[in-house]
């Protein structure tokens, strides 16, 4: 009874969906119809092994794998430290390495030392704010920017950052630097409560197989 029901994977668009495809295949997990670049199908299925995919943009991922709407999601961890979803985080996939980070202009160091009064912006408040106020006890004002945010201490609008730093040339090339690192992220697999309950088997396996790839590519 259990095979007949799909199980649905939730994929971010982009490098990480194309990624998680690449490592899917190396367990034996293939989906055809997403390798059309050129449909404009939503939800792309395998009927042979009962899955079901779709492509969504990274901050949804969270939000349909906690409302049931998929089973398994593939999202960055950044993502999920700012959407604070009810979800179970089962796997670390390695890839998509980055890291968060306060950055900005060298002399703003001396503001983040002396736990001032400063302006933060970020894409990520949520994630600001936890490290401000919970990890180094400082009040700080939070703008919440969605372009780029390297913009803000070049313009005044605030004296640091909070971003995702991967290789540090678009801050160097804009006069700032990384001041504090924050976590490191990287893409995660994350389950649906129920889910893990009612498809335990069929997901356990699959976290398994997953994580046996990922230990001999180490």
């Amino acid at each position: 009874m259990e095979n007949n029901k799909y199980l649905t994977f939730a994929l971010t668009k982009g490098r990480l969906a194309n990624k998680t495809l690449e490592l899917l295949e190396s367990i034996g997990i293939t989906c055809e119809e997403m390798k059309d670049k050129n449909t404009r199908k939503l939800i792309f299925v395998n009927e042979e092994l009962k899955l079901k995919f779709f492509l969504a943009k990274g901050p949804d991922v969270p939000t349909y794998v906690e409302y049931g709407a998929a089973d398994i999601g593939v999202v960055g961890k950044d993502t999920l430290l700012e959407e604070g979803k009810r979800v179970y985080e089962v796997l670390d996939l390695g890839f998509g390495k980055c890291r968060m980070c306060v950055c900005g202009p060298k002399s703003a160091g001396e503001l983040l030392k002396h736990h001032e009064m400063i302006r933060v912006c970020s894409k990520y408040p949520n994630i600001a704010k936890d490290y401000f106020y919970n990890k180094k006890q400082q009040t700080v004002d939070i703008i919440k920017l969605n372009g780029s945010v390297e913009l803000g201490p070049i313009v005044s609008l605030g004296d640091v950052i909070v971003d995702i730093v991967e290789t540090g040339s678009t801050l160097r090339e804009n006069g700032l630097e990384v001041l504090e690192e924050i976590c490191p992220l990287s893409a995660r697999m994350i389950v649906n409560q129920v889910s893990m309950q009612m498809e335990s088997v069929r997901i356990k396996k699959l976290i398994n197989d997953l994580r046996s790839v990922l230990e001999n590519n180490k």
